[in-house]
């Protein structure tokens, strides 16, 4: 797939990357799970293919949240308010009035909420790969502390993201090279920690609510 064009959109003071590809009869709004980088995403013969698909039959946009990939980062946890005013943002942007979202990962509670805030604006919802409640809410302190340091030690080796992203792939050092990289242009250690867990430890339920 050939790389698009990469491009800003301003959400207050926040620069929110986005991409559009294709040019279906409608609009899809892919929007991502806890990290992601659009320029690399496209470097994985997976997600390429994933997005080639998407982009068969629509119009397909792209974006990463603030805090992540080619966004700008910011300071402390974003609410689910400032996130839908980035989704916003990037369909104006991009010129797109109405559009379905698909919701991954942990982009589905925010699917959700935008779809129910204005639903003028959302065509319809597409899930995948989305959980009613988050593991992360049922941890104690010591078992939250845990998993936060060892997110923290593996974050940028690549061992993190492999298993997740492309599981068939495991044992190749060539994509975890690459994933490696995915995760250290995505979100530092700490920022992908911080955020996940804070986000648990909001909710205490709704999955990750302020991711």
């Amino acid at each position: 797939m050939d790389l698009p064009e990469t491009r800003d959109a301003k959400s207050g003071d926040v620069h929110i990357a986005y991409q559009v590809l294709g040019s279906g009869p409608f609009d899809l709004v892919w929007v991502p799970g806890f990290v992601s980088n659009i320029e690399l995403f496209c470097e994985l013969p997976e997600w390429a293919h994933h997005f080639s698909r998407l982009a068969a039959f629509s119009r397909l946009i792209l974006f990463d949240k603030r805090g992540t990939g080619l966004s700008d980062r910011v300071a402390g946890v974003a609410t689910l308010e400032e996130r839908m005013d980035d989704v916003r943002a990037v369909m104006d942007a991009a010129g797109s009035e109405r559009a379905a979202l698909f919701g991954f990962s942990q982009g589905g509670s925010l699917s959700l909420m935008f779809a129910g805030a204005f639903p003028q604006q959302a065509q319809a919802l597409v899930l995948c790969g989305c959980f009613a409640s988050s593991p992360f809410a049922l941890l104690s302190d010591d078992a939250y502390n845990e998993l936060s340091s060892r997110i923290e030690r593996l974050w940028g080796s690549g061992e993190y993201c492999l298993n997740r992203m492309v599981p068939s792939r495991a044992g190749d050092e060539e994509t975890r090279r690459l994933i490696a990289r995915f995760e250290r242009q995505s979100a530092s250690p700490a920022t992908r920690s911080r955020k996940c867990g804070s986000a648990a430890r909001l909710t205490r339920g709704i999955y990750c609510r302020h991711w």
